[in-house]
């Protein structure tokens, strides 16, 4: 589970002091367990009492929680459900309608909800409904720019979540992966590791190593990740769970019954620098505050020189918020400023990921559908337009986060612990097409700010084709690098006969767009003065499009650049009857350039043509 890193105020606590006394009972035993946040071995106890007859609310409801808390929400939906048929606290009608919304209840979650607030906090109460609402319209009509996968390749059963790019084609990312049965690298919150840092090379996933071995600032003792680095690469900023002494630490929670006492380990954000090619020099951000407060998940901005970070440091909007600080000309960090109201809420935003002047982060603050939900902001420093959300598919029920953006715009990655995954968190990969105006889709956002915009729809050009030779229209070329015939001048058209083929050279079209180019109308006048030569054929007009847009979206597309060049051709004279438009959006590739598939932008544009082929004469 990455909630530690999502909160920041959950901590890592331990027993420090026990008042002397009897022996506790199995019950007292358990409840020790619960209050040190010791949630998977405190379950254990719990479900043997509950075995007994005469259990009591208080033991199925503590069942319900360490479920929750442990992240398996179709267990913590089971026993929530028990508890109700008892007596039970009213913020276990809030959890109980967070599991169903999560498990996609909404009708259950809605009573729930209603439930909690009718007792206090009213005001609050349109909030939730209005989430519950927004989560069931959204996937119902989902957004038709993105299509995601789930990276296969990096995901375990465990948590895996963080992905940043690392090197020329490498990623980072941190994973709870158990990496021995020894007890002291069991966090016993979850029963499974500490989070570390992992590195993926060439579809190999490796511990990223860090030589901390002997440094008094920092080890890998705790939860480690995740990590952002520098454009040059030299530096990287790492959040940790700080290993410093326990004795430097306050006793700053006392249990109900006074019979333990807490402390908590917080956040901390390390610099790292390379000496001789190894991670091994490290200091210690100057905002940290072990004491007060912790500081991690932190994105930096293209320069280097606006670092943001989340914090429950005093003078934030809410809970957990983002805040930045500015590089002087000395090159140290000014005090941090929260990045204000527009980016926080009273509740937590975390996982900032910075690309260009678009900040995303994750927040249980704003409209969303549950959980933690991804927002867009354009902007920089304190200064942002109103934060966006995402939608689905992006966006779901569960907790949604850590939205990284590739340079290009055409996609990223994100992490989610929704249903379907491998593991609690899984690190999903997303390709991203803007829709053009009036397609159909649920509102689909804005990400990205209009520079460097790069999708489907630059250019429709490719090769050339001639039916039996290249022109596959039963599935993709297993040839990344088909070799295919240069685009022809709509003259060659002369020469072919009936089902014969070829892609015309020029008919290109702007982003997005269906609108004929001049330089695409000075071809189509070519091609309207060949029909006037050759009376008796006709012809389909096909337009293809290359994988990277969702596929409902690029079938769209391309009947409308198809149905425009036959509006041309009718508007210079030529029969409607002579002429059929088709298009056939992403079916019919020439390569294997399919979704998910990484290919240069020469590669996707072979599968971006216009054919006409000779339907009969």
């Amino acid at each position: 589970m990455k909630k530690i890193a999502a909160s920041l105020l959950l901590a890592i606590c331990f027993v420090t002091a026990v008042k002397a006394q009897e022996q506790p009972d199995t019950k007292q035993l358990a409840d020790n367990l619960y209050e040190r946040y010791e949630y998977f071995n405190a379950l254990k106890i719990y479900q043997r009492l509950a075995e007994k007859s005469n259990a009591d609310g208080l033991v199925i409801e503590r069942i319900a929680d360490c479920y929750r808390l442990i992240g398996d929400y179709e267990n913590a939906e089971v026993w929530y459900e028990k508890a109700t048929g008892y007596e039970i606290q009213p913020i276990d009608h809030y959890y109980y309608a967070e599991i169903l919304l999560r498990n996609k209840k909404f009708k259950e979650a809605r009573n729930q909800y209603k439930l909690f607030y009718q007792a206090e906090n009213k005001e609050q109460l349109p909030f939730k409904l209005a989430n519950v609402d927004s989560a069931e319209k959204w996937i119902r009509s989902p957004s038709v720019a993105f299509t995601i996968h789930n990276q296969q390749k990096l995901n375990s059963k465990y948590s895996d979540w963080g992905l940043n790019f690392y090197g020329k084609d490498g990623f980072v990312f941190t994973s709870d992966r158990k990496v021995s049965n020894n007890k002291k690298d069991t966090y016993n919150r979850n029963g499974d590791g500490y989070f570390n840092i992992y590195k993926s090379e060439n579809n190999v996933v490796s511990l990223f190593e860090l030589k901390t071995k002997g440094n008094p600032l920092f080890d890998t003792k705790y939860h480690v990740g995740p990590i952002v680095f520098t454009n040059s690469g030299d530096t990287a900023y790492i959040t940790i769970t700080t290993t410093v002494p326990r004795k430097q630490l306050p006793t700053d929670v006392k249990t109900p019954d006074n019979t333990q006492k807490l402390y908590t380990r917080r956040l901390e954000l390390i610099v790292a620098t390379k000496v001789k090619g190894q991670w091994a020099s490290f200091k210690s951000f100057p905002y940290n505050n072990l004491v007060e407060y912790s500081v991690g998940n932190a994105a930096l901005s293209k320069n280097g020189n606006i670092i943001y970070f989340t914090s429950d440091m005093p003078g934030g909007e809410g809970k957990t918020d983002i805040w930045y600080c500015q590089r002087n000309k000395d090159g140290d960090w000014e005090q941090p400023v929260n990045c204000g109201k527009n980016i926080n809420t009273r509740d937590d935003e975390s996982f900032p990921c910075v690309n260009n002047d678009m900040l995303y982060f994750s927040s249980n603050g704003l409209p969303g559908m549950g959980g933690l939900d991804i927002f867009g902001a354009k902007g920089e420093r304190g200064a942002w337009s109103k934060a966006v959300n995402l939608k689905y598919p992006i966006n779901s029920t569960s907790d949604d986060f850590y939205f990284m953006m590739k340079s290009d715009n055409t996609g990223g990655y994100f992490s989610s612990n929704r249903e379907g995954g491998q593991g609690n968190d899984d690190i999903y990969s997303f390709d991203y097409f803007k829709p053009a105006d009036n397609t159909p889709g649920d509102n689909d956002p804005e990400l990205v700010s209009s520079k460097n915009v790069i999708a489907e729809g630059t250019n429709s050009a490719g090769g050339v084709s001639k039916s039996g030779i290249y022109g596959n229209r039963n599935g993709a070329n297993n040839n990344l690098n088909a070799k295919v015939p240069s685009p022809q001048p709509a003259s060659a058209l002369l020469t072919l006969h009936k089902d014969d083929a070829i892609i015309l050279n020029n008919i290109y079209y702007n982003v997005n767009k269906s609108d004929i180019r001049p330089d695409a109308a000075a071809e189509l006048r070519k091609l309207a003065a060949i029909l006037k030569q050759r009376i008796n054929i006709r012809l389909e007009i096909s337009s293809f499009t290359d994988s990277r847009a969702p596929s409902a979206y690029n079938m769209i597309l391309s009947q409308k650049r198809a149905r425009s060049a036959v509006d041309y051709l009718v508007e210079l004279g030529i029969n409607r009857d002579r002429l059929v438009a088709k298009g056939y959006g992403d079916t019919h590739l020439l390569n294997n350039c399919t979704k998910g598939e990484y290919c240069t932008e020469e590669q996707h544009q072979i599968n971006r043509r216009t054919e006409v082929r000779i339907i009969s004469e």
